[in-house]
């Protein structure tokens, strides 16, 4: 038996292995795509400054020195071994570190939280290490919620390494795809290759001439410059072949995305394992053929020899260096794709070594190379042998498409949760997979940052300006990491105090000189970033202040439940037939909307449920759990209150199974009673006057019987379109009361005569005597994102004939 019990625990450890390892594939592809193509640049880029490489190589083995520590102290000692910790639940980014800041400490913008959510399953804090009240981290955590500058400041940090990650997903497909293609430059530019630099001359001259028209006020340049002959602008050579074929990869690339990433996942993986193969041997070629005592260059002995030398030149090119650890946030940030470990094991074991020899191999080339023509002496494809530059040149390029692929399906996922979180106005989300939930389409916003993308293209047109801008973009986000994490290792962690500063000394130094050589650079390039955060940053701080002032002002006006009690037919208000669905976004109480609604129109439903669809900081609610239903009043009002609870990772399908699910979670909390003490979770003191919340999960996970029925409408012209119609099945157990089953018969009965929606639209006004400021941002800047954003998926999906709008004046 023992025997039996040893091999069975063999096999899962090795099926979890196995597992492991696959993710550990898969992460290949869609992880580390930004960072494996680092070497395209970051030479080019490093060199790009005033920094003369002399024969005694001192500069070159500097910057291979620099190189090498950058990476191994921030992607891993810091990504590796200390940040993917910190994961939310399985979920990793900007976000997750914010979430798990709000639930341990009261700082969360979410604006109609309840106590209730602290009982979800995923809502976990680790109660057992909670440090004493007199202890650092309780007062820092008591400051951050008596002040609410305090939780401010935390949130606009949030928001500005979000913005800052968008700006990377404009930069990052422009500086890969453009470093890719740079080969060109150098294979197409020999005598016996003229009549290839003829034909794709003619091939994309009318492209590049539209699209430098539209770029011709941001370049200030002469339409033609750089097409031809070129801009001698330092390293800047003649573009009329990389910047016309760059713009047409990125064309593809955006046009491309709606179809999904899963359509072409399966071929990531390969790609980047092909050219991480292919760089880390061509390193190895260079290091044994030209230089091997290049692994010198590795003591940090050469980063104080470099500074010291270059000093101020020296300083301006961590700029560049700087560039080597771009894409390392999405370890963290894809991290709910896949799992710590597995993650850990396909850098520390493929991506690390691969990116270190490429490095190396460079730089030996480099050494023993001094007078190579300057246009291209320090690019990457320079240092590839001669015959082995074309297939060389169509790896990079895939590569680069992937890497450019992660970053814009982060962009979307990101945008997503700001718009779960209130943060950002609506948008068109399209789930391109049925079973990996993550990977989703937003039309406006790739349309937006195909757009950005040719313009940076076009208007910068070398990988100097490129990776200053994108240089920027990328320690901004690990700046914000940083100090986020080290609040997340007091409050969450509850780790000393000083481990969290030591942390931040260490890990925020070095960043913030590579920001410091960045933020110098602003006329070179850097101002675009930091110019793209702003709109965004504004963008969703005003919506969400003005989000936050809504609710507010819903929740000062909302009706007391008495009145709505004492409706009845001496006041000409009578029942109708159906079910009524009001949205709102309270959690307790009757919105104002509703009763502007029955003092225009004195009659409701038979049965009113009052809907509340809200996301909650967390990344997950489980289906167990993903309702909350209570009673409004005595049970013969049939009044009910619906919370419906969404992690902001998740899907929430706005079809006929929301309105069965959302039905079926009433029949329940009917079925088993809503007075039960110990299934009942109170949401609040004031919740506590009118009725008691209870937990009901999704049809799949109660027993309450239904059927469906598949009924052709007539009302289609396509006569296949066909529709569900769902019919609950009242028990005959003799151990249901009477009183209960003439509920669900009511409520079933309610269900076959329709489901109405009632909608409100609003339209937001600062109040009277209002600040000039206040002004501007309510009635101009946050109305003008509101009519301009899409209304929120479940009031889209809403059937037309069943829905009533309510419109409203709010005075905030």
């Amino acid at each position: 038996m023992d025997l039996e019990s040893g091999i069975d625990r063999n096999s899962a450890k090795k099926q979890a292995w196995k597992t492991i390892l696959t993710l550990a594939y898969q992460s290949l592809g869609v992880v580390y795509g930004d960072l494996s193509t680092s070497p395209l640049y970051v030479y080019r880029s490093t060199f790009a400054e005033d920094i003369k490489h002399t024969e005694s190589n001192e500069e070159i083995y500097g910057v291979l020195s620099l190189v090498f520590w950058t990476l191994t102290l921030v992607p891993l000692i810091k990504y590796v071994f200390v940040v993917l910790k910190a994961d939310d639940n399985g979920e990793g980014g900007t976000f997750a570190l914010y979430s798990l800041l709000c639930r341990h400490a009261q700082v969360s913008s979410v604006h109609n939280r309840q106590l209730a959510d602290e009982e979800l399953s995923e809502y976990k804090k680790d109660i057992s290490q909670v440090s004493p009240e007199r202890s650092i981290a309780s007062r820092l955590k008591l400051t951050l919620e008596k002040h609410k500058v305090l939780q401010n400041i935390l949130l606009v940090l949030a928001l500005v390494g979000t913005c800052m990650v968008i700006g990377d997903g404009v930069l990052t497909p422009a500086l890969s795809v453009f470093s890719a293609v740079s080969g060109l430059e150098l294979s197409v530019s020999k005598e016996h290759h003229q009549f290839e630099v003829q034909f794709l001359f003619v091939l994309v001259k009318f492209l590049y001439c539209y699209l430098s028209a539209l770029m011709s006020l941001v370049d200030n340049a002469n339409l033609l410059d750089g097409f031809g002959e070129g801009k001698n602008n330092g390293n800047r050579g003649p573009h009329y072949v990389e910047v016309p074929v760059a713009c047409i990869i990125l064309i593809v690339l955006f046009a491309l995305q709606h179809y999904g990433t899963h359509r072409v996942g399966f071929l990531f993986a390969p790609i980047v394992i092909t050219w991480l193969l292919c760089i880390s041997a061509i390193g190895v070629y260079n290091i044994f053929y030209w230089n091997p005592q290049v692994y010198q260059a590795l003591s940090p002995y050469y980063v104080f020899q470099f500074l010291r030398k270059t000093q101020r030149e020296g300083w301006m090119s961590l700029g560049g260096i700087l560039l080597c650890i771009t894409g390392s946030e999405a370890m963290f940030a894809d991290l709910g794709h896949f799992s710590q470990l597995s993650i850990k094991i396909a850098f520390t074991s493929v991506v690390y070594p691969s990116l270190v020899l490429a490095y190396m191999g460079q730089a030996a080339y480099l050494s023993k190379h001094h007078n190579v023509t300057q246009e291209y002496h320090f690019g990457f494809y320079v240092s590839v042998p001669e015959k082995l530059r074309w297939p060389v040149l169509v790896i990079a390029i895939l590569a680069a498409v992937v890497g450019s692929q992660a970053i814009i399906t982060g962009t979307f996922s990101i945008i997503k949760q700001c718009s779960a979180l209130s943060c950002f106005p609506n948008v068109k989300v399209v789930h391109t997979s049925s079973k990996i939930h993550g990977q989703i389409y937003i039309p406006e916003i790739n349309w937006l940052l195909m757009f950005l993308c040719l313009a940076v293209t076009i208007g910068f047109r070398d990988t100097k300006r490129l990776g200053n801008a994108s240089g920027l973009a990328v320690i901004t986000v690990m700046l914000v990491t940083t100090c986020l994490m080290s609040l997340v290792i007091v409050l969450c962690w509850h780790q000393s105090f000083l481990l969290a500063i030591g942390f931040v000394a260490v890990f925020g130094t070095i960043e913030a000189l590579f920001f410091s050589a960045s933020v110098i650079k602003f006329l070179e390039g850097a101002w675009v970033p930091i110019a793209l955060a702003f709109v965004f940053l504004t963008t969703m701080y005003v919506w969400h202040y003005g989000t936050l002032k809504k609710y507010e002002f819903d929740v000062q006006n909302k009706v007391s439940i008495n009145w709505l009690l004492n409706l009845g037919p001496s006041l000409g208000i009578v029942r109708v037939r159906g079910i009524g669905l009001i949205h709102t976004d309270l959690v307790s109480g009757i919105p104002a909307i509703f009763s502007h609604f029955v003092t225009n129109l004195p009659a409701f439903h038979q049965v009113l449920v009052f809907l509340c669809i809200k996301h909650v900081p967390i990344p997950h609610v489980n289906p167990k759990e993903r309702f909350l239903v209570g009673r409004i009043g005595p049970k013969e009002s049939r009044l009910y209150r619906c919370i419906v609870r969404y992690g902001y990772c998740d899907v929430h399908k706005d079809d006929m199974e929301f309105e069965k699910d959302l039905v079926c979670s009433i029949a329940e909390f009917i079925r088993t009673g809503s007075a039960s003490e110990s299934n009942a979770a109170a949401s609040s003191s004031e919740e506590l006057e009118d009725y008691r919340m209870a937990v009901v999960g999704t049809c799949s996970t109660h027993a309450t019987s239904m059927s469906e029925d598949i009924v052709d409408d007539n009302s289609k012209a396509d006569s296949f379109q066909r529709r569900k119609r769902v019919r609950f099945i009242v028990p005959d157990s003799p151990k249901i009361e009477n009183g209960v089953r003439e509920e669900l018969r009511e409520l079933m009965e309610a269900k076959e005569a329709g489901v109405a929606y009632i909608i409100g639209q609003s339209y937001v006004r600062a109040k009277a005597g209002s600040s000039l400021l206040k002004k501007l941002v309510i009635n101009f800047v946050y109305e003008f994102l509101r009519r301009n954003s899409r209304a929120p998926s479940y009031v889209l999906n809403v059937p037309h004939a069943s829905s009533v709008e309510v419109g409203m004046m709010y005075q905030v």
